[in-house]
């Protein structure tokens, strides 16, 4: 076997499933599951029709490449949510079966093994794809780390220009995963400066884009700032998106890169060997979502309305605010200690979040994560809201269970 894959660190999800076992949550309490961010609100109907419509299409194999109406369908998008003006569907954009399998292919195509130490730069705390990715391809990552005390923001210059040298890949996440964050046009021109000074491909995850709370001002994206700031080829920088959130879509598995020509061609010719194409079927419902925005404004809607009211709820009883965008709460807690706190959400109010240590790794002395939960507001909006008073609840009067 691959003896790379000793490297690899639990997924969150299986520590989560260890470090609740034991506990018994309290009987009558209906549990709520406010861990995992998957979309809970219903698939809009008519993706799930336009994808029975095709199904003749299982006959035949898909080309890597999507059909040409699905990535004009994907351009089309980018331009109307970016204000791109010189975007070609045949040569910046590709069709993904979702952003994590990209997210993690990227680095086996983009890592140069053939360079000492290749290292890859990503936020902490941080989508585990992306160490993943990394360990794989033969690269170490180096972190980021995101505090409270740096807003949540890239601390570029904490890696030295040293291991910069080395770094052939940069992760990062806008708007983040966990923490909400946003880069700023700044945050871009700093980061595109490093990308250029060392030679670095940017891979931003871009998943949680069309999730924000308010519709005169959606969030930067890396295709728009590059715009904005004269690069027009995108050069160094591929951006990752998806239906699975805008759309409800996460059984979909369908996604986008879209970026810089040169890095989209070699990308390609990867996947020509990857084997990661989309059904016929699967495609032309992509093109029904990618070519709607009525379904998203109604789901950035319903988010909206859950901010609107947990937020309050929770701030009584722990210091949080609601992120820039996305859909998760990043809550500091009771104590400091996230890992006793989550046990004490389950074993109290049948509550189960995720500790923040397990979505970061200790890096210039501390882990960014310690102290805090991950909240998904993904579940309709009743069950978010009775979550939110248990946490709170617990909150208040917080006794660690034993």
């Amino acid at each position: 076997m691959n003896p790379r894959l000793d490297a690899l660190h639990p997924y969150p999800f299986e520590r989560l499933r260890a470090l609740l076992s034991g506990v018994t949550p309290p009987a009558g309490l209906a549990p709520i599951r406010l861990s995992i961010g998957e979309p809970q609100h219903p698939t809009p109907a008519f993706i799930g029709e336009t994808l029975t419509r095709h199904l003749d299409g299982l006959s035949t194999y898909p080309t890597t490449a999507g059909m040409d109406t699905l990535r004009e369908a994907i351009a089309r998008w980018c331009a109307r949510r970016f204000g791109l003006t010189s975007i070609d569907p045949g040569s910046h954009v590709l069709p993904v079966a979702g952003t994590r399998e990209a997210l993690f292919a990227v680095a086996q195509a983009v890592i140069d093994g053939s360079r000492p130490s290749p290292l890859v730069a990503c936020p902490n705390p941080f989508y585990q794809i992306y160490e993943g990715a990394a360990l794989l391809a033969g690269a170490t990552p180096v972190l980021l780390n995101q505090t409270e005390a740096n807003g949540f923001g890239l601390e570029l210059d904490t890696i030295a220009d040293a291991d910069w040298a080395r770094v052939q890949l940069l992760y990062v996440c806008s708007p983040g995963n966990p923490t909400g964050r946003v880069l700023s046009l700044d945050d871009w021109r700093r980061v595109f400066e490093y990308a250029d000074r060392h030679d670095v491909v940017i891979a931003s995850d871009e998943c949680y884009t069309d999730i924000y709370p308010d519709e005169a001002q959606p969030p930067l994206g890396g295709l728009q700032a590059a715009q904005q700031l004269g690069r027009h080829d995108y050069r160094n920088l591929v951006v990752f998106v998806s239906l699975s959130k805008r759309s409800n879509a996460p059984g979909l598995r369908s996604g986008a890169v879209a970026g810089d020509a040169r890095l989209i061609e070699c990308f390609l010719r990867y996947r020509t060997y990857h084997g990661c194409a989309l059904g016929p079927a699967v495609q032309h419902a992509s093109i029904a979502a990618w070519n709607d925005e009525a379904h998203v404004i109604d789901n950035r809607a319903k988010y909206r309305s859950k901010f609107a009211d947990v937020v309050p709820i929770v701030s009584a009883a722990m210091p949080v605010c609601a992120p820039d965008a996305g859909f998760y709460l990043w809550a500091p807690v009771p104590g400091g200690d996230d890992e006793a706190f989550v046990r004490t959400l389950y074993g109290r109010a049948g509550v189960t979040v995720l500790p923040g240590s397990y979505l970061g790794r200790e890096a210039h002395g501390c882990n960014p994560g310690r102290g805090y939960v991950r909240v998904a507001l993904a579940p309709e909006y009743a069950e978010c809201l009775e979550g939110a008073r248990r946490m709170a609840a617990c909150a208040a009067d917080y006794r660690p269970l034993a």
